[in-house]
């Protein structure tokens, strides 16, 4: 949008666009080899044992061969957006201010027993040959059934609406939305749009990993299946070949937990089911009106 060959001036252009001007002239350092490195293995690390802190993962790089201190490995971390699963302060980082709000747990002894009934929504990282990218994915919690992801290659809100408004536009709102409480589901622009569809909003306690489960267990199928498998060149590839592999996942992917269905059988037999079951006539009784000459 700022075009520095037009006569008005880049701060004018920036004061009227309300851009703070040093993103103008800001070039991000790309990130070292040695740190690209260290978040691949440290991914597929976390990813097999996420009850590890930092400092038994500064052991696990040792013993792939690579020296990274505390410090060092905890900005990575940072960058990731990964944490530790087991129960400490502060273990999410939630956003702050008004535009952030923490919802109550509501899962808690729930029987989840149809489709729409509960959906999951989660954040991990990507690794690429040259960089990483963030998958967001919202999943159906009963069919196991991924309805919708997108690729960013920041941790902003945006991609993750994206992700929400194709989900509701395709299979309609589910009874409850289930997440961690970062800072991209507290936004109010996220919660705002479950509310006004009537959806129950319901966030993880801090250093909870066991409510998003099913959708942790899609992303350790689809990294080990097909992303550490191929090393994407860019978002284009990355986007492409997450595709290809939900596309399988969704569609051909049998689970033994289902039946031997897959994830998009499960769904749409199970709707199939509930919607036969409103139409059924209940046994014993006439959904004729009774004829005015009996009364």
């Amino acid at each position: 949008m700022i075009d520095k060959k037009q006569e008005l001036s880049v701060a004018k252009q920036c004061e009227l666009l309300k851009v703070n001007r040093s993103s103008i002239y800001y070039q991000p350092a790309p990130i070292a080899d040695e740190d690209l490195a260290a978040m691949r293995e440290l991914d597929e690390i976390h990813l097999l044992r996420p009850f590890l802190g930092s400092r038994r993962l500064v052991d696990e790089l040792g013993k792939k061969g690579l020296t990274v201190n505390r410090k060092r490995l905890l900005r990575l971390m940072r960058l990731m957006g990964i944490s530790p699963i087991y129960p400490k302060p502060r273990t999410s980082r939630p956003g702050s201010g008004a535009g952030h709000r923490v919802y109550p747990y509501l899962l808690d002894g729930l029987v989840i027993d149809r489709p729409n009934q509960v959906w999951a929504a989660d954040i991990t990282y990507i690794p690429m040959a040259r960089g990483f990218c963030y998958l967001v994915g919202i999943i159906d919690v009963f069919s196991r059934r991924l309805l919708a992801w997108r690729l960013s290659n920041s941790m902003d809100t945006r991609f993750c609406l994206e992700a929400l408004g194709e989900a509701l536009e395709r299979f309609g709102p589910p009874e409850i939305m289930n997440t961690d409480q970062g800072a991209q589901f507290t936004s109010s622009a996220f919660t705002n749009v479950l509310e006004q569809r009537g959806v129950q909003i319901s966030m993880d306690g801090k250093g909870s990993w066991r409510d998003n489960i099913y959708i942790e267990r899609f992303w350790w199928s689809l990294k080990y299946e097909h992303v550490y498998l191929h090393a994407y060149d860019d978002l284009r590839a990355a986007r492409a070949g997450i595709g290809a592999y939900t596309d399988y996942y969704n569609h051909q992917r049998q689970h033994t937990s289902l039946g031997k269905l897959t994830p998009s059988e499960a769904y749409e037999k199970a709707r199939a089911d509930i919607a036969a079951e409103k139409t059924t006539p209940v046994a014993g009784l006439n959904s004729d009106p009774m004829p005015l000459a009996s009364w």
